[in-house]
Formats: structure tokens, sequence, C-alpha cells
């Protein structure tokens, strides 16, 4: 509702909601009916994963002629002004095909979460600024590698070219993978600092779980097979992931770990055998 909120609240005016019900059973439904009668929900059926369940709000958003589209998590809170800086900057160059915000921590309102992305040529996604007090340091508009699923601005003409979120991938690496093939279509993805918005679903002492785990070995494999990485960085990860491996199982202060050992050998070989969608241990 907080979310909803915050958008209801901005000062871009010119948009249309859609919400994803991912069958709740708290009334969700009827409250955001009865708080924004002017919402379309959707109500899904099945669990499709971040990837499965924005691509059907982004297909509705299509037919009813959207020429941007917003992807937004429900646990995230927008400036008054954000959805009016990251279209204006988005229509400030035909070339710009998605755009996101500064991503700050929310609990700790000045603490960045993101500032757009980077993907190295070992194919290691890294946040810009994360975890940084906001000084500044990201003043000004720039190109990145990708940007933070919890808000992205997507032009209609990158979907219609590049497609929409790769549902194989389920949740985590959806997003990267999203803006690495929109990038090597031709597109520029931007960081706009002054888009700014708040995320309740990450802190700064997150401890991952072993479904996280599972994920990112899987989904970053799938992702280097799918736009060719070189020889030289297959063999760079294979050892990276063996010797993550092999430290949670033989190294007694990793002990806690092998759960999480478990889950990445459990990603790898689901990659090679071509299993995706929800991990189930």
């Amino acid at each position: 509702m907080a979310c909803l909120e915050s958008v209801q609240r901005g000062t871009y005016k010119h948009n249309a909601v859609i919400v994803l019900d991912n069958q709740s059973t708290d009334g969700s439904v009827e409250a955001i009916r009865r708080a924004f009668p002017a919402a379309r929900i959707i109500e899904l059926t099945q669990n499709r994963g971040y990837a499965g369940n924005n691509n059907v709000g982004i297909r509705a958003a299509l037919e009813g002629g959207a020429d941007w589209i917003l992807v937004l998590n429900e646990d995230t809170i927008l400036a008054a002004d954000c959805l009016e800086h990251l279209l204006r900057l988005g229509e400030s160059d035909p070339r710009i095909g998605m755009v996101g915000p500064t991503v700050y921590h929310h609990d700790e309102p000045d603490v960045i979460q993101s500032a757009g992305g980077s993907v190295n040529r070992f194919w290691e996604a890294t946040h810009c600024g994360q975890n940084e007090t906001d000084r500044g340091q990201y003043a000004e508009p720039r190109s990145v590698g990708w940007v933070t699923g919890c808000g992205i601005l997507v032009r209609r003409a990158v979907i219609e070219q590049v497609g929409m979120l790769d549902e194989r991938l389920f949740i985590y690496w959806e997003e990267t993978e999203w803006c690495v093939r929109a990038a090597r279509a031709g597109w520029i993805i931007m960081h706009e600092p002054r888009a700014k918005l708040w995320h309740k679903g990450v802190t700064r002492d997150y401890r991952p779980q072993p479904a996280f785990v599972y994920y990112c070995t899987r989904n970053r494999f799938l992702a280097m097979a799918k736009h060719h990485a070189s020889v030289v960085a297959w063999i760079v990860v294979a050892a990276q992931t063996l010797r993550t491996m092999t430290s949670w199982t033989l190294k007694p202060r990793w002990r806690h770990m092998r759960e999480h050992r478990d889950a990445m050998w459990r990603g790898t070989v689901d990659f090679l055998r071509h299993r995706w969608g929800m991990y189930s241990p």
C-alpha cells in the first residue's frame, strides 16, 4: 500500500497502474481496490518468479499502449519526483532504453543500496555505491551496465526488440541479463541520481539464504552461456565456484555454510541439466 501511495503522490500523473497479486490471502486485493480504484489488478494463478510474474504486467502494459514501463517492487517507496526524473532523462535521448534511480536502504535513508551496476569480464555483477552514505558522489546521470530490478524504467521499443525478462531465471540475475541484452542490441542503460527510491527488501547486514546462492550460481552460468562468455571467463568462474564449494566443505570456520554449498552445487548441476524455474531444496 505504501508503494502505491508514493506513486499516487508523484508529480507525474500521466500513468496507469497495474498491480500483480501473487495469490495473496491477507485481503490485499480488496484493500487496494478500495484505496486505489483506478489501479488494474491482475490476480496470478501461479508463482512464476520475478521474471514470469512481471512479464504478465509488462505484456498488459504493452497491450495498453504504454510507451514506457516502470517495473516496480511492492516494497519500495518513490520520491514524489522520481518517475518524472526517470522519464525526463529517458526522453532526452532516443538511444536510452532503460533508466534506474538511486536506490537507498529504507531503514537508512541516506545510505545507497544501488547507484546502477556493472558486469565485469568474468560476469561478476556488482552494485555501484553499495552501502555508501550519499555525499553526492553520483551526482550526474551516467551510463551503467545494469540497473536494479526493484525499480527499472524500460522503453517500449527495447522490449519489442529484445523481448521481455527471461523466465528461465525465475529470480535474481534477471534484470542484469535484461540490461546486458538491451545494451548488446545498442541501447544505453542510464542511472539517474535525481530519481530517488527507498527499498525495504535488502538491508546493509543482509545475509543471503541458500536459495539466493542457488539462483545466483545457476543464473550467472545461464547468462554466460546465453551471451557467449569467453573461454577465460568460463575457466575463472568455474574455478571460483569450485574453490568456494571446497572452502565451505573443508574449512571449519565455514561449517555453517554447508547448506549454501549444497545450493551452489545444485545450481551448477541444474544449469548443466537445463533445469530452470523455482528452486526446491
